[in-house]
């Protein structure tokens, strides 16, 4: 059991250590998307204009009739003083190709008293990498690896992350016990002498070399952070295949609320669905709707899932802009053809199963703490690619030395061979 254990162990290490290096780097950094974004791009986010601000609709109809073959899929609600207005938007398709636009931007940032246009960038772009898309040229690489799109999809990069995270849940699972010592016949597992040979495994010793460091370091740090190893690993899986696995097995084990998505197919990247209603009268709904339950939360996002078809209008105060422990705000959701009511979001409310779906990016993003949570998950990535080198270290030293004794052993047969006195 121990020798398959660490075989597997072993393979799946070093299947995934180039991935936990990039996604651990990364995820380290992009903790602090917003703060750094805003700190390296003021020229883009804020703004010095003093007045009371345009109506974003408005804002919004000058972009896409200055840029006719784009379409408007993110609109903020709320403008803050002294902040830009944010806009997202994708393009439509052109209709010589058949295909989506290529304007060489998704995003467009506006003056929200003068209405002017303070520049506009490609939010996660491959090439040139500048102080514009930095980080999220590092988010998009976090969770896509930026892989291009082939056989009509952009999403091969998702899932291979998807797959290599489910790896490293496995392996999480396979290192805890490959770190227990060996039972010696008549010793309960639980016993104080079992749990003093185990007490070495938590450690790491000083002036051993560095091999025995790197040794101790991948098996002690992997230990004393196991819990979120595990958790980090698990969330990266149900993030990066959550339509294409996570949601099914959970639907048969439990009672899931089923979202809007989940009802029905996303369309081909290239074939998105025209929507017969728009922004506005989405926002409208949204607005009544939201009148209807009682909520006190103003509209403060509206937005369209094109490969849906699908608004959605979201609701929160301005200073709550990033969510509630990162589970997002109450949304409303309307069709884009009849604009029918189609469900809502409530972060933190339904099923145990539903929750369960809830907690996945704030427990991978450490925002269901808070600040000290970010922090902490901040340091988690720096560790995740610390083990990822240790442990290649460990299989090259040791393989390494296998090597050597294997030549010294075939030497030794040779001399034999050739010299059968001396044995």
């Amino acid at each position: 059991m121990r020798a398959a254990c660490l075989i597997l162990h072993r393979w799946f290490g070093l299947i995934t250590a180039l991935f936990l290096i990039v996604t651990g780097l990364t995820g380290a950094v992009i903790s602090w998307d917003h703060e750094l974004d805003d700190w390296l791009n003021p020229h883009l986010t804020h703004t010095h204009s003093v007045g009371q601000a345009l109506p974003p609709l408005e804002l919004a109809a000058q972009v896409e009739r200055r840029y006719p073959q784009l379409r408007v899929t993110s609109l903020p609600l709320l403008a803050e003083p002294g902040h830009a207005l944010a806009l997202f938007v994708q393009p439509r398709v052109n209709p010589e190709t058949q295909r989506l636009y290529e304007p060489g931007f998704n995003q467009i940032f506006i003056d929200p008293v003068t209405g002017t246009e303070l520049g506009k960038r490609q939010w996660g772009a491959v090439w040139p990498v500048n102080r514009e898309n930095f980080v999220s040229f590092l988010y998009k690489l976090h969770f896509s690896l930026h892989l291009p799109e082939m056989f009509g999809t952009d999403r091969w990069g998702i899932w291979l992350l998807g797959v290599i995270a489910l790896i490293w849940t496995l392996d999480c699972l396979i290192a805890v016990v490959l770190t227990l010592p060996a039972r010696r016949r008549g010793e309960a597992a639980a016993g104080k002498s079992y749990l003093r040979r185990w007490q070495p495994s938590w450690q790491i010793r000083r002036g051993a070399g560095t091999y025995k460091l790197n040794f101790d370091l991948h098996r002690a740090l992997s230990l004393w952070t196991w819990l979120l190893l595990l958790i980090v690993a698990f969330t990266a899986f149900s993030l990066n295949l959550r339509r294409e696995v996570f949601i099914p097995v959970l639907t048969s084990l439990s009672s899931l609320t089923p979202t809007p998505f989940d009802q029905r197919p996303r369309t081909p990247k290239h074939q998105p669905v025209a929507p017969a209603i728009d922004l506005a009268t989405a926002l409208a709904q949204g607005r009544a709707e939201a009148g209807r339950r009682g909520w006190e939360e103003p509209a403060a996002r509206v937005g369209y899932f094109q490969n849906f078809g699908i608004y959605g209008v979201e609701f929160h105060h301005p200073d709550a802009d990033h969510g509630v422990a990162g589970a997002g705000h109450k949304r409303l959701f309307f069709d884009a053809l009849d604009g029918r009511y189609l469900g809502e979001r409530v972060p933190w409310q339904g099923t145990a199963a539903d929750l369960f779906v809830q907690a996945q990016f704030p427990l991978h993003s450490g925002r269901i703490l808070g600040l000290p949570g970010r922090i902490l998950l901040s340091a988690m990535g720096l560790i995740v690619a610390l083990l990822a080198v240790t442990g290649v270290y460990i299989w090259w030293k040791k393989r390494k030395a296998r090597m050597a004794f294997e030549r010294r052993k075939e030497t030794t047969g040779e001399c034999l061979r050739s010299h059968p006195e001396v044995a």
